[in-house]
């Protein structure tokens, strides 16, 4: 069946045959000189392909490939690319390989229910899958022996599409293989790797999947098999997908699939990393594998507590995952091998009492086998050691083991080129070594206003051009209704103050919140000589009614004549459309309902491209926020009266927007350079580019979590040795 849905890309030119190996190694996403080998390459096919090396190569003409073989200026780049991937694949003299010397091969395995890393690979939905990515490609950037373990979705995340009132559908799109940048992974013994799992009284057989990322390889997880029943080929077709018998069954396939696959693929795992519950039924193979190794239960326990880290995500009790044991009995009734008679032990692991009684919680499970435990927030920490307290009953708050690393996202894939190319002329090229070191962006300082001023305009220029080349694709080719043509950002104006809000659409985050005083705003937008508009984008969750009530209010608020074409929803929110969002809009906007916020990553990537932050003080705002870098959006309500907040909260945002945000962007002198904004504009950039990048998060997890088990481990193998 493997062999039937992959299939080779045609035979390339000799001179640049290693064409094939750039485009399927990921790398390429942020790395300038590997885009730039596609992009001469065939300039229209790259943007028609939607920037997919893997399809461009598919359909590219022979005779262009012919005379790019022969072209001086192309082969000069394309070996320099490939110099540069040999050298990026490298494990040696790495800032992992100068702390930690491992001689037995061992890995961090990171398992996770979505990874974020390129449009032409759907299998993400938001902000979780977005920072697993930014995790896995700064692992390969410092040299960290990382190996993710996700799921290879058939079906993906849905594509959105809004009906004429503004409802939100789902549409389901089969991936085409063949464009893919994914190939079979083969075990030690160059047979493409399948994996069996119990599920109930049955087996199912799960395929694995390479993507590779440097020096970083993502195994993804498949059950559509020829040799599965019809219902289980469909068990990971989709994202987030189906009921809670089908998530069930897949967090079993991604746990104990996932740590079977690993091991017929040779990998040696020195520590597992769950990044939210979905995948804790890792620790179940593992206590499996050393009670058949001769351990007891608790010996097996404490091993595996010893080297499992597990990061928490969410404050919301919905989020996260609880089952009927009857349901978890079911499932896991051809699981339990040498540990069925410790069956009742490891269903107590998971057992929690929440709002809907007693039943299997995943994140309870996973907090009890891990022996570190973290937010992702200062703030969440606090909340997570307060919502998860009666797992430590009488213990104080500040005993509770959970800690906090706060998120951070992958500079390099989210900094603008036009920012990066004004920080080589102003820092020096190391500063893309250096990012992280913040006493490096003090020099940010002395940065001339004309030119950062340069950079936001044309970062602008590229969102408005984007938003009109949509909205024409969207006449001419979808027939669409002039009122969906207007609501997608028709009537906006290139040189007015644009807010951007993009996230995904639950109540909790409040999209509506700034439409509180319909009437304020209207004036507020169409002030004259000082216009503001507003940019929406996201998703709902499918089975968020909540949520799709509230993206129909903004959508219709975009339609609505009284507000003049200043509000615009942009459908279907993926990474492509993220890029222009977070790098051209002037303003993010962030409403959620303090403390629901975990900690956010979208306003990080804005605000280190010069977007300033207009929040309220929750997630990583709460720790970023001096002042000086952007705005928080403070009430001073608090307790359970939700709308007294919400008209506080909203009263708060008017009054930033008018006496402070709107001000600031349009005080200009006789060269019409908003100085003091740029004051505001460089502060942030400087304050958040190096404390909320993926470099500093994953240095805190290296020192913190990963590197100490990892020593133990290999000081353990090399005992075992002598």
């Amino acid at each position: 069946m493997i062999s039937k849905r992959y299939a080779e890309l045609p035979p390339l030119p000799e001179r640049i045959n290693r064409l094939e190996e750039l485009a399927v190694d990921l790398w390429w996403i942020w790395h300038p000189q590997a885009r730039e080998v596609f992009r001469q390459l065939d300039y229209p096919l790259w943007r028609h392909t939607d920037h997919n090396p893997v399809r461009m190569l598919r359909v590219v003409a022979r005779e262009r490939l012919e005379a790019a073989a022969r072209e001086p200026g192309f082969l000069a780049l394309y070996d320099r690319a490939l110099a540069d991937l040999e050298a990026a694949r490298q494990a040696r003299d790495t800032w992992w390989s100068d702390r930690y010397d491992g001689t037995h091969g061992h890995c961090i395995a990171y398992f996770s229910a979505e990874f974020a890393l390129h449009q032409s690979l759907p299998i993400y939905a938001g902000g979780l899958g977005v920072l697993a990515g930014d995790h896995c490609k700064e692992a390969s950037d410092l040299g960290v022996p990382l190996v993710g373990v996700g799921f290879m979705y058939p079906q993906g995340y849905f594509h959105q599409h809004l009906s004429t009132e503004g409802w939100q559908e789902e549409r389901y799109e089969r991936l085409d293989w063949a464009d893919a940048p994914i190939e079979p992974a083969v075990t030690p013994d160059g047979r493409p790797c399948v994996t069996a799992v119990p599920l109930g009284d049955r087996t199912v057989l799960v395929a694995v999947w390479r993507v590779r990322l440097g020096r970083v390889k993502l195994y993804l997880l498949d059950t559509d098999l020829e040799e599965n029943a019809p219902w289980d080929r469909e068990l990971s077709a989709r994202l987030y997908g189906g009921d809670r018998e089908t998530r069930i069954q897949q967090e079993i396939v991604l746990g104990i699939g996932g740590v079977r696959a690993l091991r017929a693929l040779g990998s040696r795992p020195a520590v597992c990393h769950l990044n939210e519950g979905h995948a804790a039924f890792v620790v179940l193979q593992r206590i499996r594998d050393l009670l058949e190794e001769g351990a007891s239960f608790d010996a097996a326990l404490d091993q595996v507590r010893q080297t499992t880290v597990f990061t928490t995500h969410t404050p919301v009790a919905a989020g996260h995952d609880a089952f009927p044991f009857q349901l978890v009995e079911k499932h896991l009734a051809g699981c339990w091998g040498t540990l069925g008679e410790h069956r009742s032990r490891f269903l107590s692991l998971g057992e929690y009492t929440g709002p809907g009684g007693s039943q299997f919680n995943m994140t309870a499970l996973a907090i009890r086998t891990s022996g570190t435990v973290n937010a992702v927030s200062q703030l969440h920490g606090h909340v997570t050691r307060e919502m998860w307290a009666p797992l430590w009953p009488g213990t104080s708050e500040a005993q509770r083991p959970v800690g906090a690393i706060t998120n951070g996202v992958h500079v390099p894939t989210w900094l603008s080129a036009e920012l990066s190319g004004l920080l080589d002329r102003q820092l020096g090229t190391d500063w893309r070594e250096r990012h992280d070191d913040p006493a490096l962006w003090d020099r940010l300082r002395d940065v001339p206003d004309e030119e950062l001023w340069q950079v936001r305009q044309a970062l602008r220029g590229y969102l408005f051009a984007y938003l009109r080349e949509r909205a024409r694709q969207r006449w001419a080719e979808d027939h669409a209704a002039i009122s969906s043509v207007v609501g997608a950002g028709l009537l906006l104006d290139p040189s007015a103050l644009t807010i951007g809000f993009a996230r995904r659409f639950t109540a909790y985050k409040r999209p509506e919140l700034i439409f509180h005083d319909a009437a304020r705003l209207a004036a507020l937008l169409s002030a004259r000589g000082r216009p503001v508009q507003i940019v929406f984008a996201g998703k709902a969750h499918p089975a968020d009614d909540q949520g799709k009530h509230r993206l129909q209010e903004i959508y219709r608020r975009a339609i609505d004549p009284a507000f003049g074409g200043r509000i615009a929803f942009l459908d279907d929110y993926d990474l492509h459309v993220a890029h222009f969002l977070v790098q051209g809009c002037d303003v993010w906007l962030n409403t959620p309902r303090k403390p629901l916020e975990a900690s956010g990553t979208s306003g990080m990537k804005a605000a280190m491209n010069g977007v300033p932050h207009l929040s309220i003080g929750d997630g990583w705002w709460a720790e970023a926020y001096n002042g000086a870098n952007g705005w928080l959006i403070d009430g001073g309500v608090s307790g359970d009266d939700q709308a007294a907040a919400d008209a506080a909260d909203a009263a708060a945002l008017y009054r930033l927007l008018e006496d402070e945000v709107v001000p600031a962007f349009y005080d200009r002198g006789p060269d019409q350079i908003p100085r003091r904004w740029l004051r505001i504009v460089r502060e942030s950039i400087r304050t958040v580019t190096p404390q909320f990048s993926a470099r500093r998060m994953l240095k805190e997890y290296v020192d913190g979590m990963y590197g100490p088990i990892y020593r133990q481990v290999e000081a353990a193998a090399l005992q075992a040795d002598r």
